[in-house]
């Protein structure tokens, strides 16, 4: 009677590990920390208890080895003692399938189900498990550790900052669900900012708005007036050589101080140093320099100082949050979605904008643009109604102006198998 009370016992011991095991590593991280800083006692053991989790995970084997060992041998002894030597495979049989059931895969999906729950009711004792058999895993981890380096110890670093930031990226991924898309990608490109150059996010020099300070103080108020940009950079003799960077408040305070009379302006006096950076800088760095300069816009060079571009605060922000659209921008051709399943795509469409919305994985490191990918795939300029086919899309040139490819057509590789399965399930009379 007292065998089997103890054996009982041992068997629930045996259960609090197995739930512990797996509460205490499979809780959420976030809540427990959000409830620690609420002054909740037992979310801040949880903290501890998932910091320390060698000495955890060492105290739960240890622990559970323990008392299963014993649970068996005391129901061996039962065992024989009623059926002789027979006993041993009776005892075998049973105890394995108790501990398994009961001691091992019945804590361990319960604790897993509600795995908050259980760590939170399971902190305390857990806590007291860790410091009383402490002792004991110190010494398991020393023999342990004089093992690994016998046998070479290549341990990875837990502090090493690119494992931190895929865990991070992995956590993020986990979380799917068409209602948090926008913010999954939100995290997603927080984190790319240090991998993405402002040379893949300006606006190029083809689209850049520039004005020539040598014309007519007149003709450049009016153009100022009808651009949508708010700072407009100033150039002199060619477009390259700019000057300075003109503010649309600053040219209505000078306006103003002259009463209106235009042929007295002076734009230099109203126009900012011109701010260059150089296009393989990475947008976090960017963002830091915006802030510490307390500037929104620049003009970006490359290696020989060559004007390509500008690039603005927003620029950025879009990086993160998306497109920013206000009454003054202007509307460009992006990207229309066709009742086949294709999409009718601007050439000058980025990639990561298209990676984005459609959760698409189209490479971005040797091109920026849609165009860019198709000109770096195909080695050539292709011609009009032309088809490729790769990285599981097939991409069908439908318009380009000069050397310019300006609309793609994009069909995913799927998409093309569903069609042609369509048709042979319905042939033409």
């Amino acid at each position: 009677m007292i065998s089997g009370i103890i054996i009982l016992l041992l068997l629930v011991l045996s259960a609090f590990f197995s739930g512990a095991e797996t509460a205490l590593t499979a809780h959420s991280q976030p809540l427990m920390h959000q409830l620690a800083r609420q002054g909740n006692t037992r979310a801040a053991r949880v903290n501890w208890l998932f910091a320390a989790r060698e000495q955890l995970i060492g105290a739960i084997l240890i622990g559970n080895n323990l008392v299963n060992v014993l649970s068996s041998a005391l129901a061996t002894s039962v065992f024989i003692t009623l059926f002789g030597e027979a006993g041993i495979a009776y005892a075998t049989l049973v105890m394995t399938l108790i501990i398994v059931i009961f001691s091992e895969i019945l804590p361990k999906t319960f604790a897993l189900r509600h795995a908050n729950r259980t760590a939170l009711a399971m902190a305390s004792l857990a806590h007291i498990m860790v410091a009383i058999l402490k002792p004991a895993v110190v010494l398991v981890h020393w023999l342990v550790a004089g093992m690994l380096k016998l046998f070479g110890n290549s341990r990875t670093p837990e502090g090493d900052p690119a494992l931190r930031l895929a865990e991070l990226r992995g956590a993020i991924d986990l979380h799917s669900g068409h209602k948090i898309r926008h913010e999954r990608n939100m995290l997603r490109n927080v984190l790319d900012l240090a991998e993405v150059t402002v040379g893949e996010i300006m606006t190029h020099r083809r689209q850049m708005v520039s004005i020539d300070a040598d014309q007519p103080p007149s003709v450049v108020v009016e153009q100022v007036l009808t651009s949508p940009y708010t700072r407009i950079p100033l150039w002199r003799g060619r477009s390259d050589n700019i000057v300075g960077v003109l503010h649309a408040k600053a040219l209505l305070r000078i306006v103003q101080v002259h009463k209106g009379n235009l042929d007295k302006l002076d734009m230099v006096t109203a126009v900012c140093p011109p701010w260059f950076v150089p296009d393989s800088t990475a947008l976090h760095d960017q963002l830091q320099a915006f802030r510490e300069r307390h500037e929104h816009f620049a003009l970006v060079v490359d290696e020989y100082g060559s004007i390509l571009g500008v690039v603005t605060l927003e620029d950025i922000l879009e990086e993160i949050v998306g497109d920013i659209a206000d009454e003054h921008d202007i509307a460009a051709a992006g990207v229309r979605q066709q009742p086949d399943g294709s999409y009718l795509i601007g050439g000058n469409v980025t990639l990561r904008d298209l990676n984005r919305q459609f959760e698409w994985n189209l490479p971005d490191e040797e091109a920026a643009t849609i165009a860019g990918l198709v000109l770096h795939e195909a080695r050539c300029i292709p011609e009009p109604s032309q088809v490729f086919t790769f990285h599981g899309f097939h991409f069908e040139i439908m318009r380009r102006h000069r050397h310019q490819i300006t609309t793609v057509r994009v069909t995913p590789v799927a998409n093309t198998r569903e069609r042609f399965s369509i048709e042979l399930s319905h042939p033409l009379p």
